[in-house]
């Protein structure tokens, strides 16, 4: 089982080594603070990835709208099954506000669930970060960003800096004072000095 140490002492140690990277981290983390960061363990795989589709560019407003719609076709159980979810018709889902490609990639986590594809709590936890990623990715409409997520709030893994996120990469600008913000591939360059430390780093990035 891979969990990370999530506890306020493991943040005192990442907070303390990355305030020592330089000045500019150390001024950000002084006026930010202590990590705060929360993991939201619990949730399985299948349902942590559609609950991330249906927020995919939408206000989280409108999302929790959508989902509550969803929600609502399943009294009294907290999260539909996989089986239960590809039972919906079509039409069902585009009325609760799905659109035709979000429906297709929720449609496609569920068959990958049921066929093991996108495996359980229990299997995932056993699962390093880079096999997860390069197993989910593969499913449509499902990006390393969305995986990435997972891992960070779902799976308490600590090391996880999500590159193509734009908060982060602007967080950074704004740290270092820069005119642009840096590439994906600049910034993974540049958090390889933060491991293994990565997802407080990411934490403290989108606060800036």
């Amino acid at each position: 089982m891979i969990l990370a140490d999530l506890s306020p002492a493991a943040y005192r140690e990442a907070t303390d080594y990355l305030a020592a990277l330089d000045p500019d981290w150390a001024r950000h983390i002084e006026v930010t603070g202590p990590c705060l960061h929360q993991a939201t363990p619990g949730r399985e795989p299948y349902e942590v990835l559609v609950r991330a589709i249906a927020y995919q560019q939408l206000h989280a407003r409108a999302a929790e709208a959508i989902l509550g719609r969803l929600l609502a076709l399943f009294p009294g159980q907290a999260f539909p099954a996989p089986e239960q979810l590809l039972a919906v018709s079509p039409e069902v889902m585009r009325g609760c506000g799905f659109s035709a490609s979000k429906l297709a990639t929720i449609q496609g986590i569920a068959q990958a669930s049921l066929e093991g594809v996108v495996p359980s709590r229990e299997e995932a936890l056993g699962l390093s970060d880079d096999a997860l990623i390069q197993r989910l990715i593969a499913l449509r409409g499902v990006g390393r960003w969305t995986v990435e997520m997972l891992l960070i709030y779902s799976l308490e893994r600590s090391d996880i800096l999500p590159v193509d996120d734009f908060g982060v990469r602007e967080g950074y600008r704004r740290l270092k004072g820069l005119e642009k913000a840096p590439t994906p591939a600049q910034m993974r360059s540049l958090g390889g000095g933060w491991s293994p430390y990565r997802t407080v780093a990411a934490w403290y990035l989108w606060r800036a």
